[in-house]
């Protein structure tokens, strides 16, 4: 471990003459805008919900028919469920991928990966197009739809452990005559236990606040408490039971999370082993699983050019063609705006979360408790739901000469705000990894605090604040949740024209949503393709 060395003569009288370390004019100013924002944009309107909730005269009159408590038990019960067969149906995907090799391995985890990644409406888009008509706005389909897109925590989560249990213990217990099932019940499945409850809990948690595929899959007559906030937020108006709701949500998140932070590994001596080829069962559960993965993105795409009954690229030319002033107010004669629109906001909010997450950073790592302390208050917002953050954006802005509730700006805060907290957790680990001698040096032959950073810290991490960049686009292009509360009628993203789309179940409405969400989804993948080869670079540089 790379110690930090003493400070040099120079260092120390600085530090003498000016009564602090050289630097810590800059460290305060780096971290104040990022702090400012947060506490602005998400602790007071976190606040502002806290205290119309509990204060409030929602909880005389919430109840009256029972309706908040039914809303409460669904969200949880099928969130329960969904984790569960989350769970046991990935189980067999994760040990082969963990216990075999076989070609299209990557391919495969690819497949599994893709509709957790890919923004929520685009998923809901696909798999509304390959169910059943008689299927559409069921719980069924929304524990479906949930399964398919969380697949890929239990499958990576549970795979790398899994991947790295040592045989000797099973092979042990066979030569002394245990059954491939005993092994199974008493060996591997109590070492794979936190890695299993750690993927269930997370499921669990997704599921639980899951509000894109709630809305558009399961339907009004199903709804979630992430969908019930954002209906008594824009279509009752009715803030205080909007703001009751989050509260108990708050409350509920809190606990899920407590649970799970106590999980603990199991101790076990861990070995790579040489793989084997798939046998005949692991070929058929290859299949299922690439089967699974890729039947709704296919499906999507098939939407795209087959509207009705004849095959037609009308969609398309919709999607590509630029409207006419007259045509503003039809959304169908509009997808190429929605576009242009949300990949403008994106850059935006992606921008502004790079730069306050990226100067968060550099003032952390020069920080000692107070940078523990800056960092986990800048990653609170991962623990809200985005359309909690922007229920308290809507109610917080609302009045005065800060009135922003008719004002474009909102809606890239809000996505800046969940975007942050990513950035911060991909550049602070490549910060931390640079040798703390390369700064001093740098002190010691005269560079100023603010050149240190900019080419010692900045230039051995660029890689990593592209990369942070990239997920930051990303993020705020598919965000769905914050975006429902604060977007326009008149300027609607991507992701909200796809939802207004699905809502019109027309064939042509339906086959204008798959395209605009296959070219949606198709951006999003290109994004995290080119971040994922700079965070591999980024990788080999340390």
């Amino acid at each position: 471990m790379i110690q930090r060395s003493a400070k040099s003569p120079k260092t120390r009288s600085l530090a003498t003459k000016s009564g602090r370390e050289p630097g810590s004019t800059l460290r305060w100013a780096m971290i104040a805008a990022p702090v400012s924002f947060v506490v602005l944009f998400f602790a007071w309107p976190l606040a502002a919900i806290i205290v119309r909730g509990v204060t409030g005269s929602a909880w005389r009159r919430m109840d009256v028919e029972g309706r908040f408590v039914r809303i409460i038990w669904f969200t949880t019960w099928q969130a329960a469920v969904s984790a569960l067969a989350t769970v046991v149906l990935g189980l067999a995907p994760a040990y082969v991928l963990a216990r075999r090799r076989f070609p299209g391995r990557r391919a495969l985890l690819t497949a599994v990966t893709v509709p957790f990644v890919l923004p929520t409406v685009v998923s809901a888009a696909a798999f509304v197009t390959l169910l059943p008509t008689s299927w559409n706005r069921t719980t069924g389909a929304l524990i479906l739809a949930h399964v398919w897109v969380n697949l890929a925590l239990v499958v990576r989560g549970v795979g790398s452990a899994w991947a790295q249990l040592d045989p000797d213990l099973g092979e042990a217990a066979a030569t002394l005559g245990a059954e491939p099932s005993q092994v199974l019940r008493h060996i591997t499945l109590p070492l794979l236990r936190p890695a299993i409850i750690s993927a269930g809990a997370l499921t669990f948690l997704f599921c639980f606040t899951s509000f894109g595929l709630a809305r558009l899959i399961g339907g009004p007559a199903h709804p979630t408490i992430e969908v019930e906030i954002w209906r008594q937020a824009t279509q009752n108006f009715d803030l205080p039971k909007a703001t009751l709701l989050t509260v108990i949500q708050l409350v509920l998140v809190a606990l899920i999370l407590f649970r799970w932070t106590r999980v603990r590994p199991v101790p076990v001596r861990y070995r790579q082993i040489p793989l084997p080829r798939p046998g005949r069962w692991d070929k058929a559960v290859v299949a299922a699983t690439a089967v699974v993965g890729l039947a709704p993105l296919v499906a999507l795409v098939i939407r795209s050019v087959h509207p009705g009954d004849k095959w037609s690229l009308k969609a398309w030319r919709a999607l590509t063609r630029v409207p006419k002033a007259s045509t503003a107010a039809k959304l169908v004669d509009r997808p190429i705006v929605t576009l242009s629109a949300s990949l403008r906001t994106a850059v935006l909010a992606g921008g502004l979360a790079v730069a306050l997450g990226t100067m968060a950073a550099l003032a952390i790592v020069r920080w000692g408790t107070g940078g523990r302390w800056a960092d986990t208050g800048l990653t609170l917002p991962l623990g809200a739901s985005a359309v909690s953050v922007g229920l308290g954006l809507l109610i917080t802005f609302d009045h005065g000469w800060y009135d922003l509730r008719s004002s474009w700006i909102l809606v890239p805060l809000g996505q800046a705000v969940v975007a942050l907290p990513v950035v911060l957790r991909i550049v602070l680990p490549a910060l931390r990894a640079i040798p703390p001698d390369l700064r001093h040096a740098a002190g010691v032959l005269g560079a100023s605090p603010l050149r240190v950073a900019a080419m010692i810290d900045l230039g051995l991490t660029r890689r990593a604040v592209g990369a942070a960049a990239g997920f930051a686009v990303a993020i705020s292009l598919g965000e769905f949740g914050a975006t429902s509360l604060l977007t326009r009628t008149d300027a609607p993203t991507a992701p909200i024209a796809i939802g207004r789309l699905l809502g019109r179940p027309a064939p042509f409405n339906l086959s204008l949503a798959s395209a605009l969400a296959v070219a949606l989804g198709g951006l999003v993948v290109v994004i995290i393709a080119v971040v994922d080869r700079w965070r591999e670079a980024q990788g080999s540089a340390f």
